[in-house]
């Protein structure tokens, strides 16, 4: 199946998003390159397009989230090539881009899902005394996201990995992780990273036909998608 026709409503997406904000066009079409490759050049470049944004204007919430945004998916970059020190280093940044377009707009349901997502990777990264620190902000924020939005496709993925990863003793549930992701796919069908994470909690259910389709219609979507591409070579 031709990708072009999903990967065309995601770029109209974020031209939706960005009319009231101009500037934001050509950020989000590099964004959205990092984000599908995670590469570190094309990444690099996103950042450094908001970095600027935020320099000219530090009173533009949307400026820090999507910078934020940036630093979020070099973590990841950083981490497939086992560079903790850098993925550290960019995670820290985002949560401060976060903290500092939340304390701009607390009313944004998508930067307290970005907050509680980069709260979560603090605890992957950092082990059990993190996941005492920070178990307890990742919960409030997804609450706060919900609260706000209750129809918003990202809030739903948070929640998702919220319950995905935590432990059993802490709420951690993989059957409810699986229907965060599906609500999640089913408010933004043309999202791909979703339906990766929902192959993902199927698999750990051990339901491998239904991971295998929903990774199917990741790879629909975005046929380039490092993320799809990985988690369906990993068996």
């Amino acid at each position: 199946m031709n990708r072009w026709p999903s990967i065309f409503l995601l770029f109209v997406s974020s031209l939706t998003f960005a009319q009231s904000d101009p500037a934001l066009i050509e950020g989000l079409r590099l964004l959205e390159e990092g984000r599908t490759t995670l590469e570190e050049k094309s990444l690099t470049a996103a950042k450094d397009y908001f970095t600027q944004l935020t320099q000219k204007n530090g009173n533009d919430p949307k400026h820090f989230y999507q910078l934020a945004r940036a630093d979020s998916y070099l973590v990841e970059s950083y981490t497939s090539h086992h560079d903790e020190k850098n993925a550290e280093r960019s995670l820290d940044e985002a949560i401060a881009a976060t903290q500092r377009s939340i304390s701009m707009n607390d009313k944004s349901a998508d930067t307290h899902s970005l907050l509680a997502d980069l709260y979560g990777r603090k605890i992957s990264l950092g082990g059990l005394f993190a996941g005492m620190r920070y178990g307890s902000k990742i919960d409030a924020e997804n609450k706060k996201a919900l609260a706000l939005d209750a129809s918003n496709s990202r809030v739903y993925a948070s929640l998702g990995r919220q319950y995905l990863f935590a432990p059993k003793a802490f709420g951690g549930d993989v059957s409810k992780a699986a229907d965060n992701f599906r609500k999640a796919t089913e408010l933004d069908p043309n999202f791909d990273e979703n339906f990766v994470w929902l192959a993902i909690a199927y698999r750990k259910k051990g339901d491998a036909a239904n991971a295998g389709l929903a990774l199917q219609q990741a790879l629909r979507l975005n046929s380039r998608s490092a993320f799809a591409r990985n988690t369906a070579a990993t068996k």
